[in-house]
């Protein structure tokens, strides 16, 4: 059996890696710096140092998970696709991997892009509405990582890329609105939703709709970051004053804390709805954030490792969204969720 490739080995990636080795993989990591733990693994081949140095060792027409930070995630990609290589790919890019896709079928590989939370199982569940509504009048996504508790100060530690973060609050969002796509700023829209078990929350705009924009037949949809209450008057107040470095430490995560992540996907047609809610509050040390994120991608990668991107998950060389899943995949990626304890409730 061959390894898989796993592109980074941060909290999310170190998640999906050891989900790897469970069932029964040997995983190549590539990292500037890789654990010592993880490296004295005798299912791992670590090879710290330069990806772009590293990547051209690696056997061809393997399945590669990219979970680089978007700033770098995306200048891998086209090194990736000429090698015939099978990609699962989680880094949030501002660039659009579709540009990718002719470079793809070319060299019959494929990419499968935004396999996290949201975006990821979010376009999963819209695609599932789709199917059993048909046309939908809305699609409103809201999703969050938080604490259990807020505090005095931002109420929030970053579970991924920190820098990632400061994108997402500073990228214009892209919603449609009367079957019109059109871009908005981020942090629009600013509102108080109820959260249950939690209460009182603040929901604003930001850019994660992406490919569902137009693979997902709806006349209006949006997608909303979830925070505590004055954590977003902080970040307008005093993100112009504060260097990039003292975000990313005041953000740092701290496994200590109780946190959780809750997703809400809710779809309207006619007079019938569909709504899921998907809630986890981390296990055995592993954060909220990181398992939710960290299992659709492992549950991907093992749908392409176990069945084929191609017959397995119905997928053709080239790029696609999530939402290009089958429905057996999709349901799949569901169940290994839920198996590990992540909470889904549909109605």
């Amino acid at each position: 059996m061959s390894a898989v490739i796993a592109l980074g080995c941060g909290l999310v990636g170190r998640f999906v890696i050891e989900r790897l080795l469970e069932n029964g993989h040997k995983v190549v990591v590539l990292d500037l710096n890789i654990p010592e733990d993880l490296k004295a693994n005798e299912g791992i081949d670590a090879r710290q140092g330069d990806v772009f140095e590293n990547i051209n060792q690696i056997s061809p027409k393997s399945v590669v998970i990219n979970m680089l930070p978007g700033r770098i995630g995306d200048k891998v990609r086209p090194v990736l696709l000429k090698a015939g290589h099978h990609v699962v790919d989680l880094a949030f890019t501002a660039e659009d991997p579709q540009q990718h896709h002719l470079l793809a079928v070319q060299n019959n590989a494929v990419l499968l892009w935004d396999v996290g939370i949201a975006p990821g199982m979010s376009n999963m569940l819209a695609k599932k509405a789709s199917e059993m509504l048909g046309h939908l009048d809305t699609v409103t996504i809201k999703v969050g990582g938080n604490p259990t508790h807020p505090d005095s100060e931002w109420s929030y530690m970053a579970p991924f890329s920190p820098s990632d973060v400061i994108e997402e609050y500073t990228r214009p969002a892209r919603i449609k609105l009367d079957n019109e796509i059109c871009e908005v700023p981020a942090i629009t829209d600013r509102h108080m939703i109820q959260v249950d078990g939690y209460g009182e929350m603040e929901a604003f705009l930001t850019d994660g709709l992406r490919s569902v924009l137009t693979t997902i037949p709806a006349s209006t949809m949006k997608e909303y970051t979830v925070r505590w209450p004055g954590h977003i008057d902080k970040w307008l107040n005093e993100s112009k004053s504060l260097e990039e470095d003292e975000l990313l430490n005041a953000w740092k995560f701290d496994p200590s804390r109780q946190e959780f992540t809750w997703l809400e996907v809710v779809a309207k047609s006619a007079q019938q709805q569909k709504r899921w809610v998907v809630q986890d509050n981390g296990r055995n040390g592993d954060g909220s954030m990181a398992r939710t994120t960290g299992l659709v991608t492992a549950a991907c990668a093992l749908q392409f490792i176990e069945n084929g991107p191609l017959d397995g998950c119905g997928l053709s060389p080239g790029v696609h969204p999530p939402e290009a899943l089958n429905e057996r995949a999709i349901d799949a990626i569901i169940e290994m969720m839920e198996q590990h304890g992540v909470q889904f409730s549909e109605d």
